[in-house]
């Protein structure tokens, strides 16, 4: 690191500032707040909801896959495009046709307040572990710097200050400052990202870009072999893939608010269509970006193994090139963007958190309605409450090996089936009562924890049941959990059979 590299880390800070206050425009009311006066267009929607899908975690370990792997992570990306298209044509007009606030008050219009409220809280768990963790990841390269400087400076202090700017445009701005700046920060990282790959290509001889072909790394396309147990237990064949992503996306895109909420700003029902469809096609170039970036880091340290470079995890990678391979004032650059990257998901998150609080669980309580709060100024008190929180969750998983910090990053895999499920039960079966959603959508979840950590399969020992098996246990029998894809779609599969079985016996 030189001080033109911090130049350009602390010129961003200032910047980011500066444009998310001019932004913001002014607010009258809380649909402005929380929806940007539904007059934002698809455009800048469709890159903020790419931004805000993209953490710190994405960056660092997409190219952490390819390079222990190969380019197959690809194929998810058709099953994005997928789901999103399903999302788009079947979910979103009866959104619109509903005007509703948050993806949440579809459930309450059909089925009632209570499962309204139930999902809306759901929601709110599921952002605070998987972002909680992702604030602190950005915490981790932030730390190597200041180190490196010579400064005693915790994971604590920067979180705070990392959440303390973030909150500011968040606060004052809602979300509109908060898309503009996704589409600012966007922009930032990828051309990091370009940057990196800009590098490596220059420093890289015609010998070890053969390598790559050779050696299989450019590989894109799988489809497998080993028949029904392959597809079940390997995230990223093309059945799974395209199947079990697709669905993971109907629920992340169509019942996670934190992406609705943005479809909802749309003027008109059009436009949110266009920006989710074109927001797939925007990650399948993301995408490839960065797994190109993973292989020719593969090459750059000649197909040398994690151990050989001192190295425990794949996603250190990444952080190691950065501060050793880059040139000067690139290495700012690129952790300029791990900032945005970060600070977009949790704008995203603090926004969307702070509408869900106040529309569809403070406003459904009686005595906050007669209360007559001003909402705008609750909404911004409320946007400041969550940020207090995600500062101090973020600093409890200061140990990096904590188990719960992989927890934290699979939570949407124990919701989002359930999520899926009630809302495919709203809109095809019109006889399942909200008592009868409300049961199925708990013993979902119930479920799905017993299936995530205690369904495995062996090539000695078959499918059994091993609540969290030792990891001496899962190594020596070569035990293999489904793979995760396939979770999103198993819960919504249980929850509608479930609800349907239900709503037959209330007959």
């Amino acid at each position: 690191m030189t001080a033109l590299d911090y130049i350009v880390l602390v010129g961003y800070l200032i910047g980011v500032i500066w444009l998310g206050l001019r932004l913001s425009g002014s607010q009258k009311n809380v649909k402005d707040y929380f929806l940007g006066g539904k007059d934002l267009p698809w455009w800048a929607v469709c890159f903020s909801i790419v931004a805000t899908e993209t953490s710190t975690l994405t960056i660092i370990g997409i190219p952490a896959v390819s390079f222990g792997g190969t380019m197959v992570f690809l194929q998810i990306t058709l099953g994005y495009l997928l789901g999103r298209i399903v999302v788009a044509f079947v979910f979103l007009p009866r959104y619109f046709a509903g005007d509703l606030t948050t993806a949440y008050d579809f459930l309450g219009q059909r089925f009632g307040p209570r499962l309204q409220s139930l999902s809306s809280i759901t929601f709110m768990g599921t952002r605070l572990l998987a972002d909680g963790v992702r604030l602190f990841a950005t915490a981790i390269p932030l730390k190597v710097i200041t180190d490196s400087m010579g400064l005693s400076v915790g994971y604590p202090a920067i979180i705070i200050a990392i959440g303390l700017l973030t909150m500011s445009y968040t606060y004052f701005g809602g979300l509109r400052a908060v898309v503009w700046m996704d589409v600012m920060q966007m922009g930032l990282y990828l051309l990091a990202a370009l940057g990196s790959i800009a590098v490596l290509l220059s420093q890289l001889d015609p010998i070890a870009l053969q390598s790559l072909a050779d050696s299989g790394k450019m590989t894109v396309i799988d489809f497998g072999n080993q028949g029904l147990v392959g597809v079940l237990t390997q995230p990223y064949v093309m059945i799974t893939a395209v199947v079990g992503g697709g669905i993971f996306s109907m629920a992340s895109h169509g019942t996670d608010h934190l992406i609705v909420q943005r479809l909802l700003a749309c003027r008109n029902v059009r436009d949110s269509q266009k920006a989710l469809v074109f927001s797939a096609i925007v990650i399948m170039v993301q995408f490839a970006i960065f797994l190109v970036l993973g292989v020719l880091l593969w090459a750059y340290y000649g197909g040398a193994s994690l151990a050989e470079l001192g190295l425990s995890r794949g996603d250190e990678v990444f952080p190691r090139f950065i501060l050793e391979g880059l040139p000067s004032g690139v290495s700012g650059l690129v952790l300029a963007g791990i900032l945005a990257a970060a600070m977009s998901t949790l704008s995203s998150s603090l926004n969307a958190l702070a509408s869900s609080s106040i529309n569809d669980v403070l406003g459904k309580m009686k005595w906050w309605v007669s209360a007559g709060f001003d909402t705008l100024n609750a909404s911004r008190l409320i946007t400041l409450f969550w940020g207090v929180v995600f500062m101090f969750f973020a600093t409890l998983f200061e140990n990096q090996q904590n188990p719960v910090v992989e927890l934290g990053l699979s939570i949407a895999s124990f919701t989002y089936g359930s999520l899926l499920g009630v809302f495919l039960l709203g809109m095809i079966d019109s006889r399942v009562s909200e008592k009868a959603a409300m049961t199925v959508f708990v013993t979902t979840i119930v479920v799905m924890v017993a299936v995530i950590f205690g369904v495995w399969y062996g090539p000695e020992t078959g499918w059994i049941f091993d609540f969290q098996p030792s990891l001496e246990r899962i190594q020596s029998d070569g035990l293999k959990g489904i793979a995760w894809p396939w979770y999103t779609a198993i819960g919504a599969a249980l929850t509608v059979g479930l609800g349907s079985i239900a709503s037959y016996l209330h007959r």
